[in-house]
């Protein structure tokens, strides 16, 4: 094992007990972050194509199943749901599997598969952050009205079209918010879940927003639905998370969230309500964020063979 390598394994493994730690002790924010941003190290370096990699394609494929459990430990902790669908126990037996990566050759103790490599953003990526941010609601000096030119955004192609089937593009005009000024490199990521909170498309982030104006964050950016209309399982709905990077903490934040529901998906314009965080992909206990008339502004359009 060379210097780098070892040097890695120990930073991975050390990351995974912060966030065991911050877990155990209830600092659920940070524990979500410590998993976000270990998931993202992992699913880099398993579809990683360089050939100076001491990694082989089946340690790869086992270090993006550690990534996946990550993400599922990340998605317990954010659900309103007492039951939790990937325990503290459950992530605590991946340390030594992670530590002995390049000697594992047992099965892996999860039913899970690696997923495709999405953006998830570190503590101090984002660049150019010359504004701090006041707290929710404070009147604070916010970034100038155009965002920096990085384009961070995960956005998939068109499907292709089988005979009979629907396609849905959905374009996200803009978010009402009260403090839309003060948002710092706001993105939205969009997923489409069934009603266990289960993903049934690839996840999508959008780029950060285009201009901010008065109350509104403007996207205007097309989401091109990654699975016929036809074939979403029944009470699936698609959400919009809308995410801000936060320099006082030096994290991005989740901080609103918007979801639409099948019977709702009708070509022409649509505006959803807006709900307080944490995420309730399952939909059992949503709290409006506002009494105000802030809504997300999308426009849709399915396509048929």
């Amino acid at each position: 094992m060379s210097e780098v390598t070892r040097s890695l394994l120990q930073r991975w493994g050390a990351s995974l007990r912060r966030g065991a730690d911050f877990d155990s002790w209830g600092q659920l924010v940070e524990a979500i972050d410590e998993y976000q941003i270990l998931a993202r190290h992992l699913q880099k370096e398993a579809q990683a194509q360089h050939n100076n990699s001491e990694f082989t394609e089946e340690q790869k494929k086992t270090i993006g199943k550690i990534a996946t459990c990550l993400e599922l430990r990340s998605a317990a902790l954010q659900s309103t749901q007492s039951q939790e669908e990937f325990k503290l126990e459950d992530l605590k037996k991946l340390e030594p599997i992670l530590k002995n990566i390049l000697t594992y050759n047992k099965e892996f103790p999860f039913d899970v598969q690696p997923i495709p490599l999405r953006r998830i953003l570190a503590p101090g990526e984002e660049e150019n952050l010359e504004f701090e941010e006041d707290e929710e609601g404070g009147a604070g000096a916010g970034p100038p009205d155009s965002f920096s030119a990085r384009v961070p955004g995960t956005l998939l192609p068109w499907m292709p079209s089988e005979p009979g089937m629907t396609l849905l593009t959905i374009r996200i005009e803009k978010i009402g918010l009260k403090d839309a000024g003060q948002c710092i490199n706001p993105y939205i990521t969009v997923s489409v879940k069934d009603l266990n909170g289960i993903d049934l498309t690839p996840v999508q982030d959008t780029p950060v927003a285009s201009r901010k104006e008065d109350t509104y964050v403007h996207f205007n950016v097309d989401i091109e639905l990654q699975k016929h209309v036809e074939k979403l399982t029944k009470g699936a709905a698609i959400f919009f998370e809308f995410k801000h990077y936060k320099p006082k903490k030096r994290f991005t934040s989740t901080k609103c969230f918007a979801f639409m529901e099948m019977d709702e998906i009708k070509p022409g314009p649509i505006v959803i309500e807006l709900y307080k965080k944490p995420t309730d992909f399952k939909r059992k206990k949503l709290q409006l964020l506002t009494k105000k008339p802030l809504y997300l502004h999308l426009h849709q359009t399915l396509h048929k063979e």
